[in-house]
């Protein structure tokens, strides 16, 4: 089913979300901003990269944003960043892109570091998570073109627990506004494999995600941050020889048996990969899917980039997934850099690529 409107985007990570990387700051720290952090905030991202990325045919952004650049404390929100939301808003509606607010990190749920509490665990940090989405309805109620993303990659829980909140939230909001667009994904990082778990609701506006970035050796080679492609240390290409996956998995983990059977890493993997999501396309036909994240890491090479992206988006494609490519800009500090523009002209790396974000290529 057509997410009118928010067919093919592009997402915004680095700019309130992964300005800076949590796992080397010392715990005091990690929840708390500093000068340099609200400098980057009124500066990283302008109503330029907003046209930008209209003019390279996008019709959505999914902006992250991290709970504590919005909120100073319970309750307590940063009008200072909100007016930069604000901003980012308008820009999007002069531009004529439709806008995706992801909750990239809450409290309690961040993807890339221990916490003492979850999010799941905490009537807490739930009611924190229910004020923070009920103060951004109220101060959008009449922006329509906005969706809402209610968390990005709930962690691998017992996925009744999320189901329990998520449902609890949609309510909430269901109250302040019946047709704004809520989105909602799996647990485990939301795997494709996790949307068999979701709840699924009696309700066109809501809209269910899943991200793909298998296989995770190539889509994060060579990463900082994982130790096993740290340790492994070699560049990948796509598609690609089976005995260089296998191998990885036999360095890596002494798994022997990786991949058998198979004799090519390519669109074929991805489509066995993808079948989660196909299936419920399949046993829910009136419910919209979305792909919300998928993307390769900044020093792939870009001819094995081309391919992966083209791939992912054809299959979205033949089965009218709609999709948002991760991502826009990446700070030089974030680990995991995906960005698909560069840092100081911040223009499309390649044409090619443009041309297969827009889903023109297959």
């Amino acid at each position: 089913m057509e997410f009118t409107g928010f067919m093919r985007g592009m997402g915004i990570g680095g700019w309130l979300t992964n300005y800076k990387r949590f796992n080397v700051l010392p715990q005091k720290w990690r929840l708390a901003l500093s000068p340099g952090d609200f400098e980057h905030f009124r500066t990283y991202i302008t109503k330029r990269d907003v046209d930008y990325i209209a003019e390279l045919g996008m019709d959505h952004i999914r902006l992250g944003f991290d709970q504590i650049v919005l909120e100073e404390k319970c309750g307590v929100y940063r009008e200072e960043v909100l007016g930069i939301l604000d901003d980012f808003v308008q820009w999007c509606e002069e531009a004529g892109v439709h806008v995706v607010l992801n909750l990239h990190k809450a409290v309690g749920n961040y993807c890339d570091i221990p916490e003492e509490v979850s999010l799941l665990e905490s009537s807490e940090l739930q009611e924190r998570f229910l004020s923070l989405w009920l103060m951004l309805e109220k101060r959008y109620r009449n922006k329509p073109e906005l969706a809402f993303e209610l968390l990005n990659e709930v962690r691998d829980v017992r996925p009744e627990l999320w189901n329990s909140l998520a449902e609890k939230t949609i309510s909430a909001l269901r109250k302040e506004n019946p047709t704004r667009k809520i989105i909602v994904g799996g647990t485990r990082w939301s795997l494709p494999s996790s949307l068999k778990d979701l709840k699924v609701y009696d309700d066109p506006n809501v809209i269910y995600t899943f991200h793909c970035y298998s296989p995770h050796e190539f889509t994060h080679q060579q990463g900082v941050l994982q130790p096993p492609f740290l340790y492994y240390n070699r560049a990948m290409p796509w598609p690609g020889d089976i005995a260089l996956y296998r191998d990885f998995h036999r360095f890596v983990y002494g798994n022997e048996h990786a991949y058998e059977g198979m004799t090519v890493m390519d669109k074929e993997f991805l489509r066995r990969e993808l079948t989660p999501a196909f299936d419920f396309c399949r046993l829910h036909p009136e419910k919209i899917l979305w792909c919300g994240e998928f993307g390769t890491i900044r020093h792939c090479k870009i001819q094995y980039r081309e391919n992966y992206m083209r791939d992912v988006i054809s299959l979205c494609r033949k089965h009218g997934i709609a999709y948002c490519v991760w991502n826009y800009l990446s700070t030089p500090n974030d680990g995991n850099r995906f960005s698909l523009v560069d840092d100081d002209s911040r223009k499309i790396l390649s044409e090619e690529m443009a041309r297969i974000i827009r889903g023109e290529v297959f």
